[in-house]
């Protein structure tokens, strides 16, 4: 097994890797170290910026860089760029197609001990409506690292999730990987369901594949890293082909990857759709594993999941 490493750590030191660009600027709002934007603050001082615990001021800025030609990274926790921030990015940054990449670190439940103020379960949903917004969620340190160097290739506002919990690299399941916004990647093939999930999901929906495999259930895995533009051909592709699908995400079930899947199914195609995520409750203060296990995001629901959708494929539920 690969090292585990966080995907706000790659983030990190990605930024750092691809930060001699002399047109990037990182601002952050007083959590340089949480966020890991505190690499490139040591690496290149002249251009970070420390806003303080102002979020929005912190976006306009980012916004001003931009419209004098920088690509602009603003950082703190998602709860705070995409809460606090959300009406300086909606009308500051996605409306005048500004170039800022607003990173929002410490997404979801596994925050931990932070507890439910600090658990941003909403932050994929209130990108994905904003217009004109890329929404990239990485699935392990490679990921963040390509996502980080194609949103900078792309000239654009962006959201990039991060997360605090260290886990194992999964792309490297993926002969010929390659990285490109807007399209999902398989995984792992299958023919009787597709689970598909994005971030820190990703990694416990191969595994949940992996034991449907000794059940004598092949099930295909996508790890859809781009939740906005969405890649609405590989999940048709994947709903025709193994007619059923289970999404998975650290994450409210309303709004993000189980809504996205549903409305391409609903508009095309009509196969059985089973949704793994936080069912529309705030979360607790505790150990991030435990928080996982208490929201249902574990192998063993997304195995429960794929035999339920199984089941109403072949019309015995």
């Amino acid at each position: 097994m690969s090292e585990k490493i966080a995907s706000r750590v790659a983030y990190g030191k990605a930024l750092c890797e691809f930060g001699n660009n002399p047109d990037i600027v990182a601002l952050d709002a007083d959590l340089a170290s949480c966020t890991m934007s505190v690499n490139f603050a040591e690496q290149y001082p002249e251009r970070f910026y420390n806003i303080g615990i102002a979020e929005a001021n912190m976006i306009d800025i980012a916004a001003g860089f931009a419209a004098t030609g920088k690509i602009a990274f603003c950082h703190s926790f998602a709860m705070f760029t995409a809460g606090r921030g959300y009406d300086q990015i909606r009308n500051c940054v996605a409306y005048p197609h500004l170039n800022v990449k607003v990173v929002g670190s410490h997404a979801g439940l596994t925050v931990g001990e932070d507890g439910a103020t600090h658990q941003c379960i909403e932050d994929v949903s209130l990108m994905r409506t904003i217009p004109d917004m890329t929404v990239v969620i990485p699935c392990d340190a490679r990921e963040t690292r390509e996502a980080v160097k194609a949103m900078i290739a792309y000239d654009g506002p962006c959201y990039l999730r991060t997360s605090r919990l260290a886990v194992e690299e999964i792309t490297d399941r993926v002969k010929d990987y390659k990285f490109e916004l807007g399209k999902g990647i398989i995984l792992k093939e299958g023919r009787d369901v597709t689970i598909a999930a994005y971030g820190i999901m990703v990694q416990k929906a191969y595994a949940a594949a992996e034991e449907l495999e000794k059940e004598g259930i092949s099930a295909r895995v996508i790890n859809l890293h781009t939740m906005k533009p969405f890649d609405k051909e590989l999940i048709l592709a994947s709903a025709k082909e193994t007619g059923a699908i289970v999404t998975v995400e650290e994450h409210n079930i309303i709004g993000g990857l189980g809504s996205a899947v549903s409305e391409v199914i609903a508009e095309n195609v009509l196969v059985p759709v089973e949704r793994v995520g936080v069912e529309d409750e705030f979360g607790h203060s505790g150990p991030a594993e435990a928080l996982l296990e208490r929201y249902g995001l574990t192998v063993e629901n997304i195995v429960g999941k794929a035999k339920s959708a199984i089941e109403r494929k072949a019309g015995k539920k």
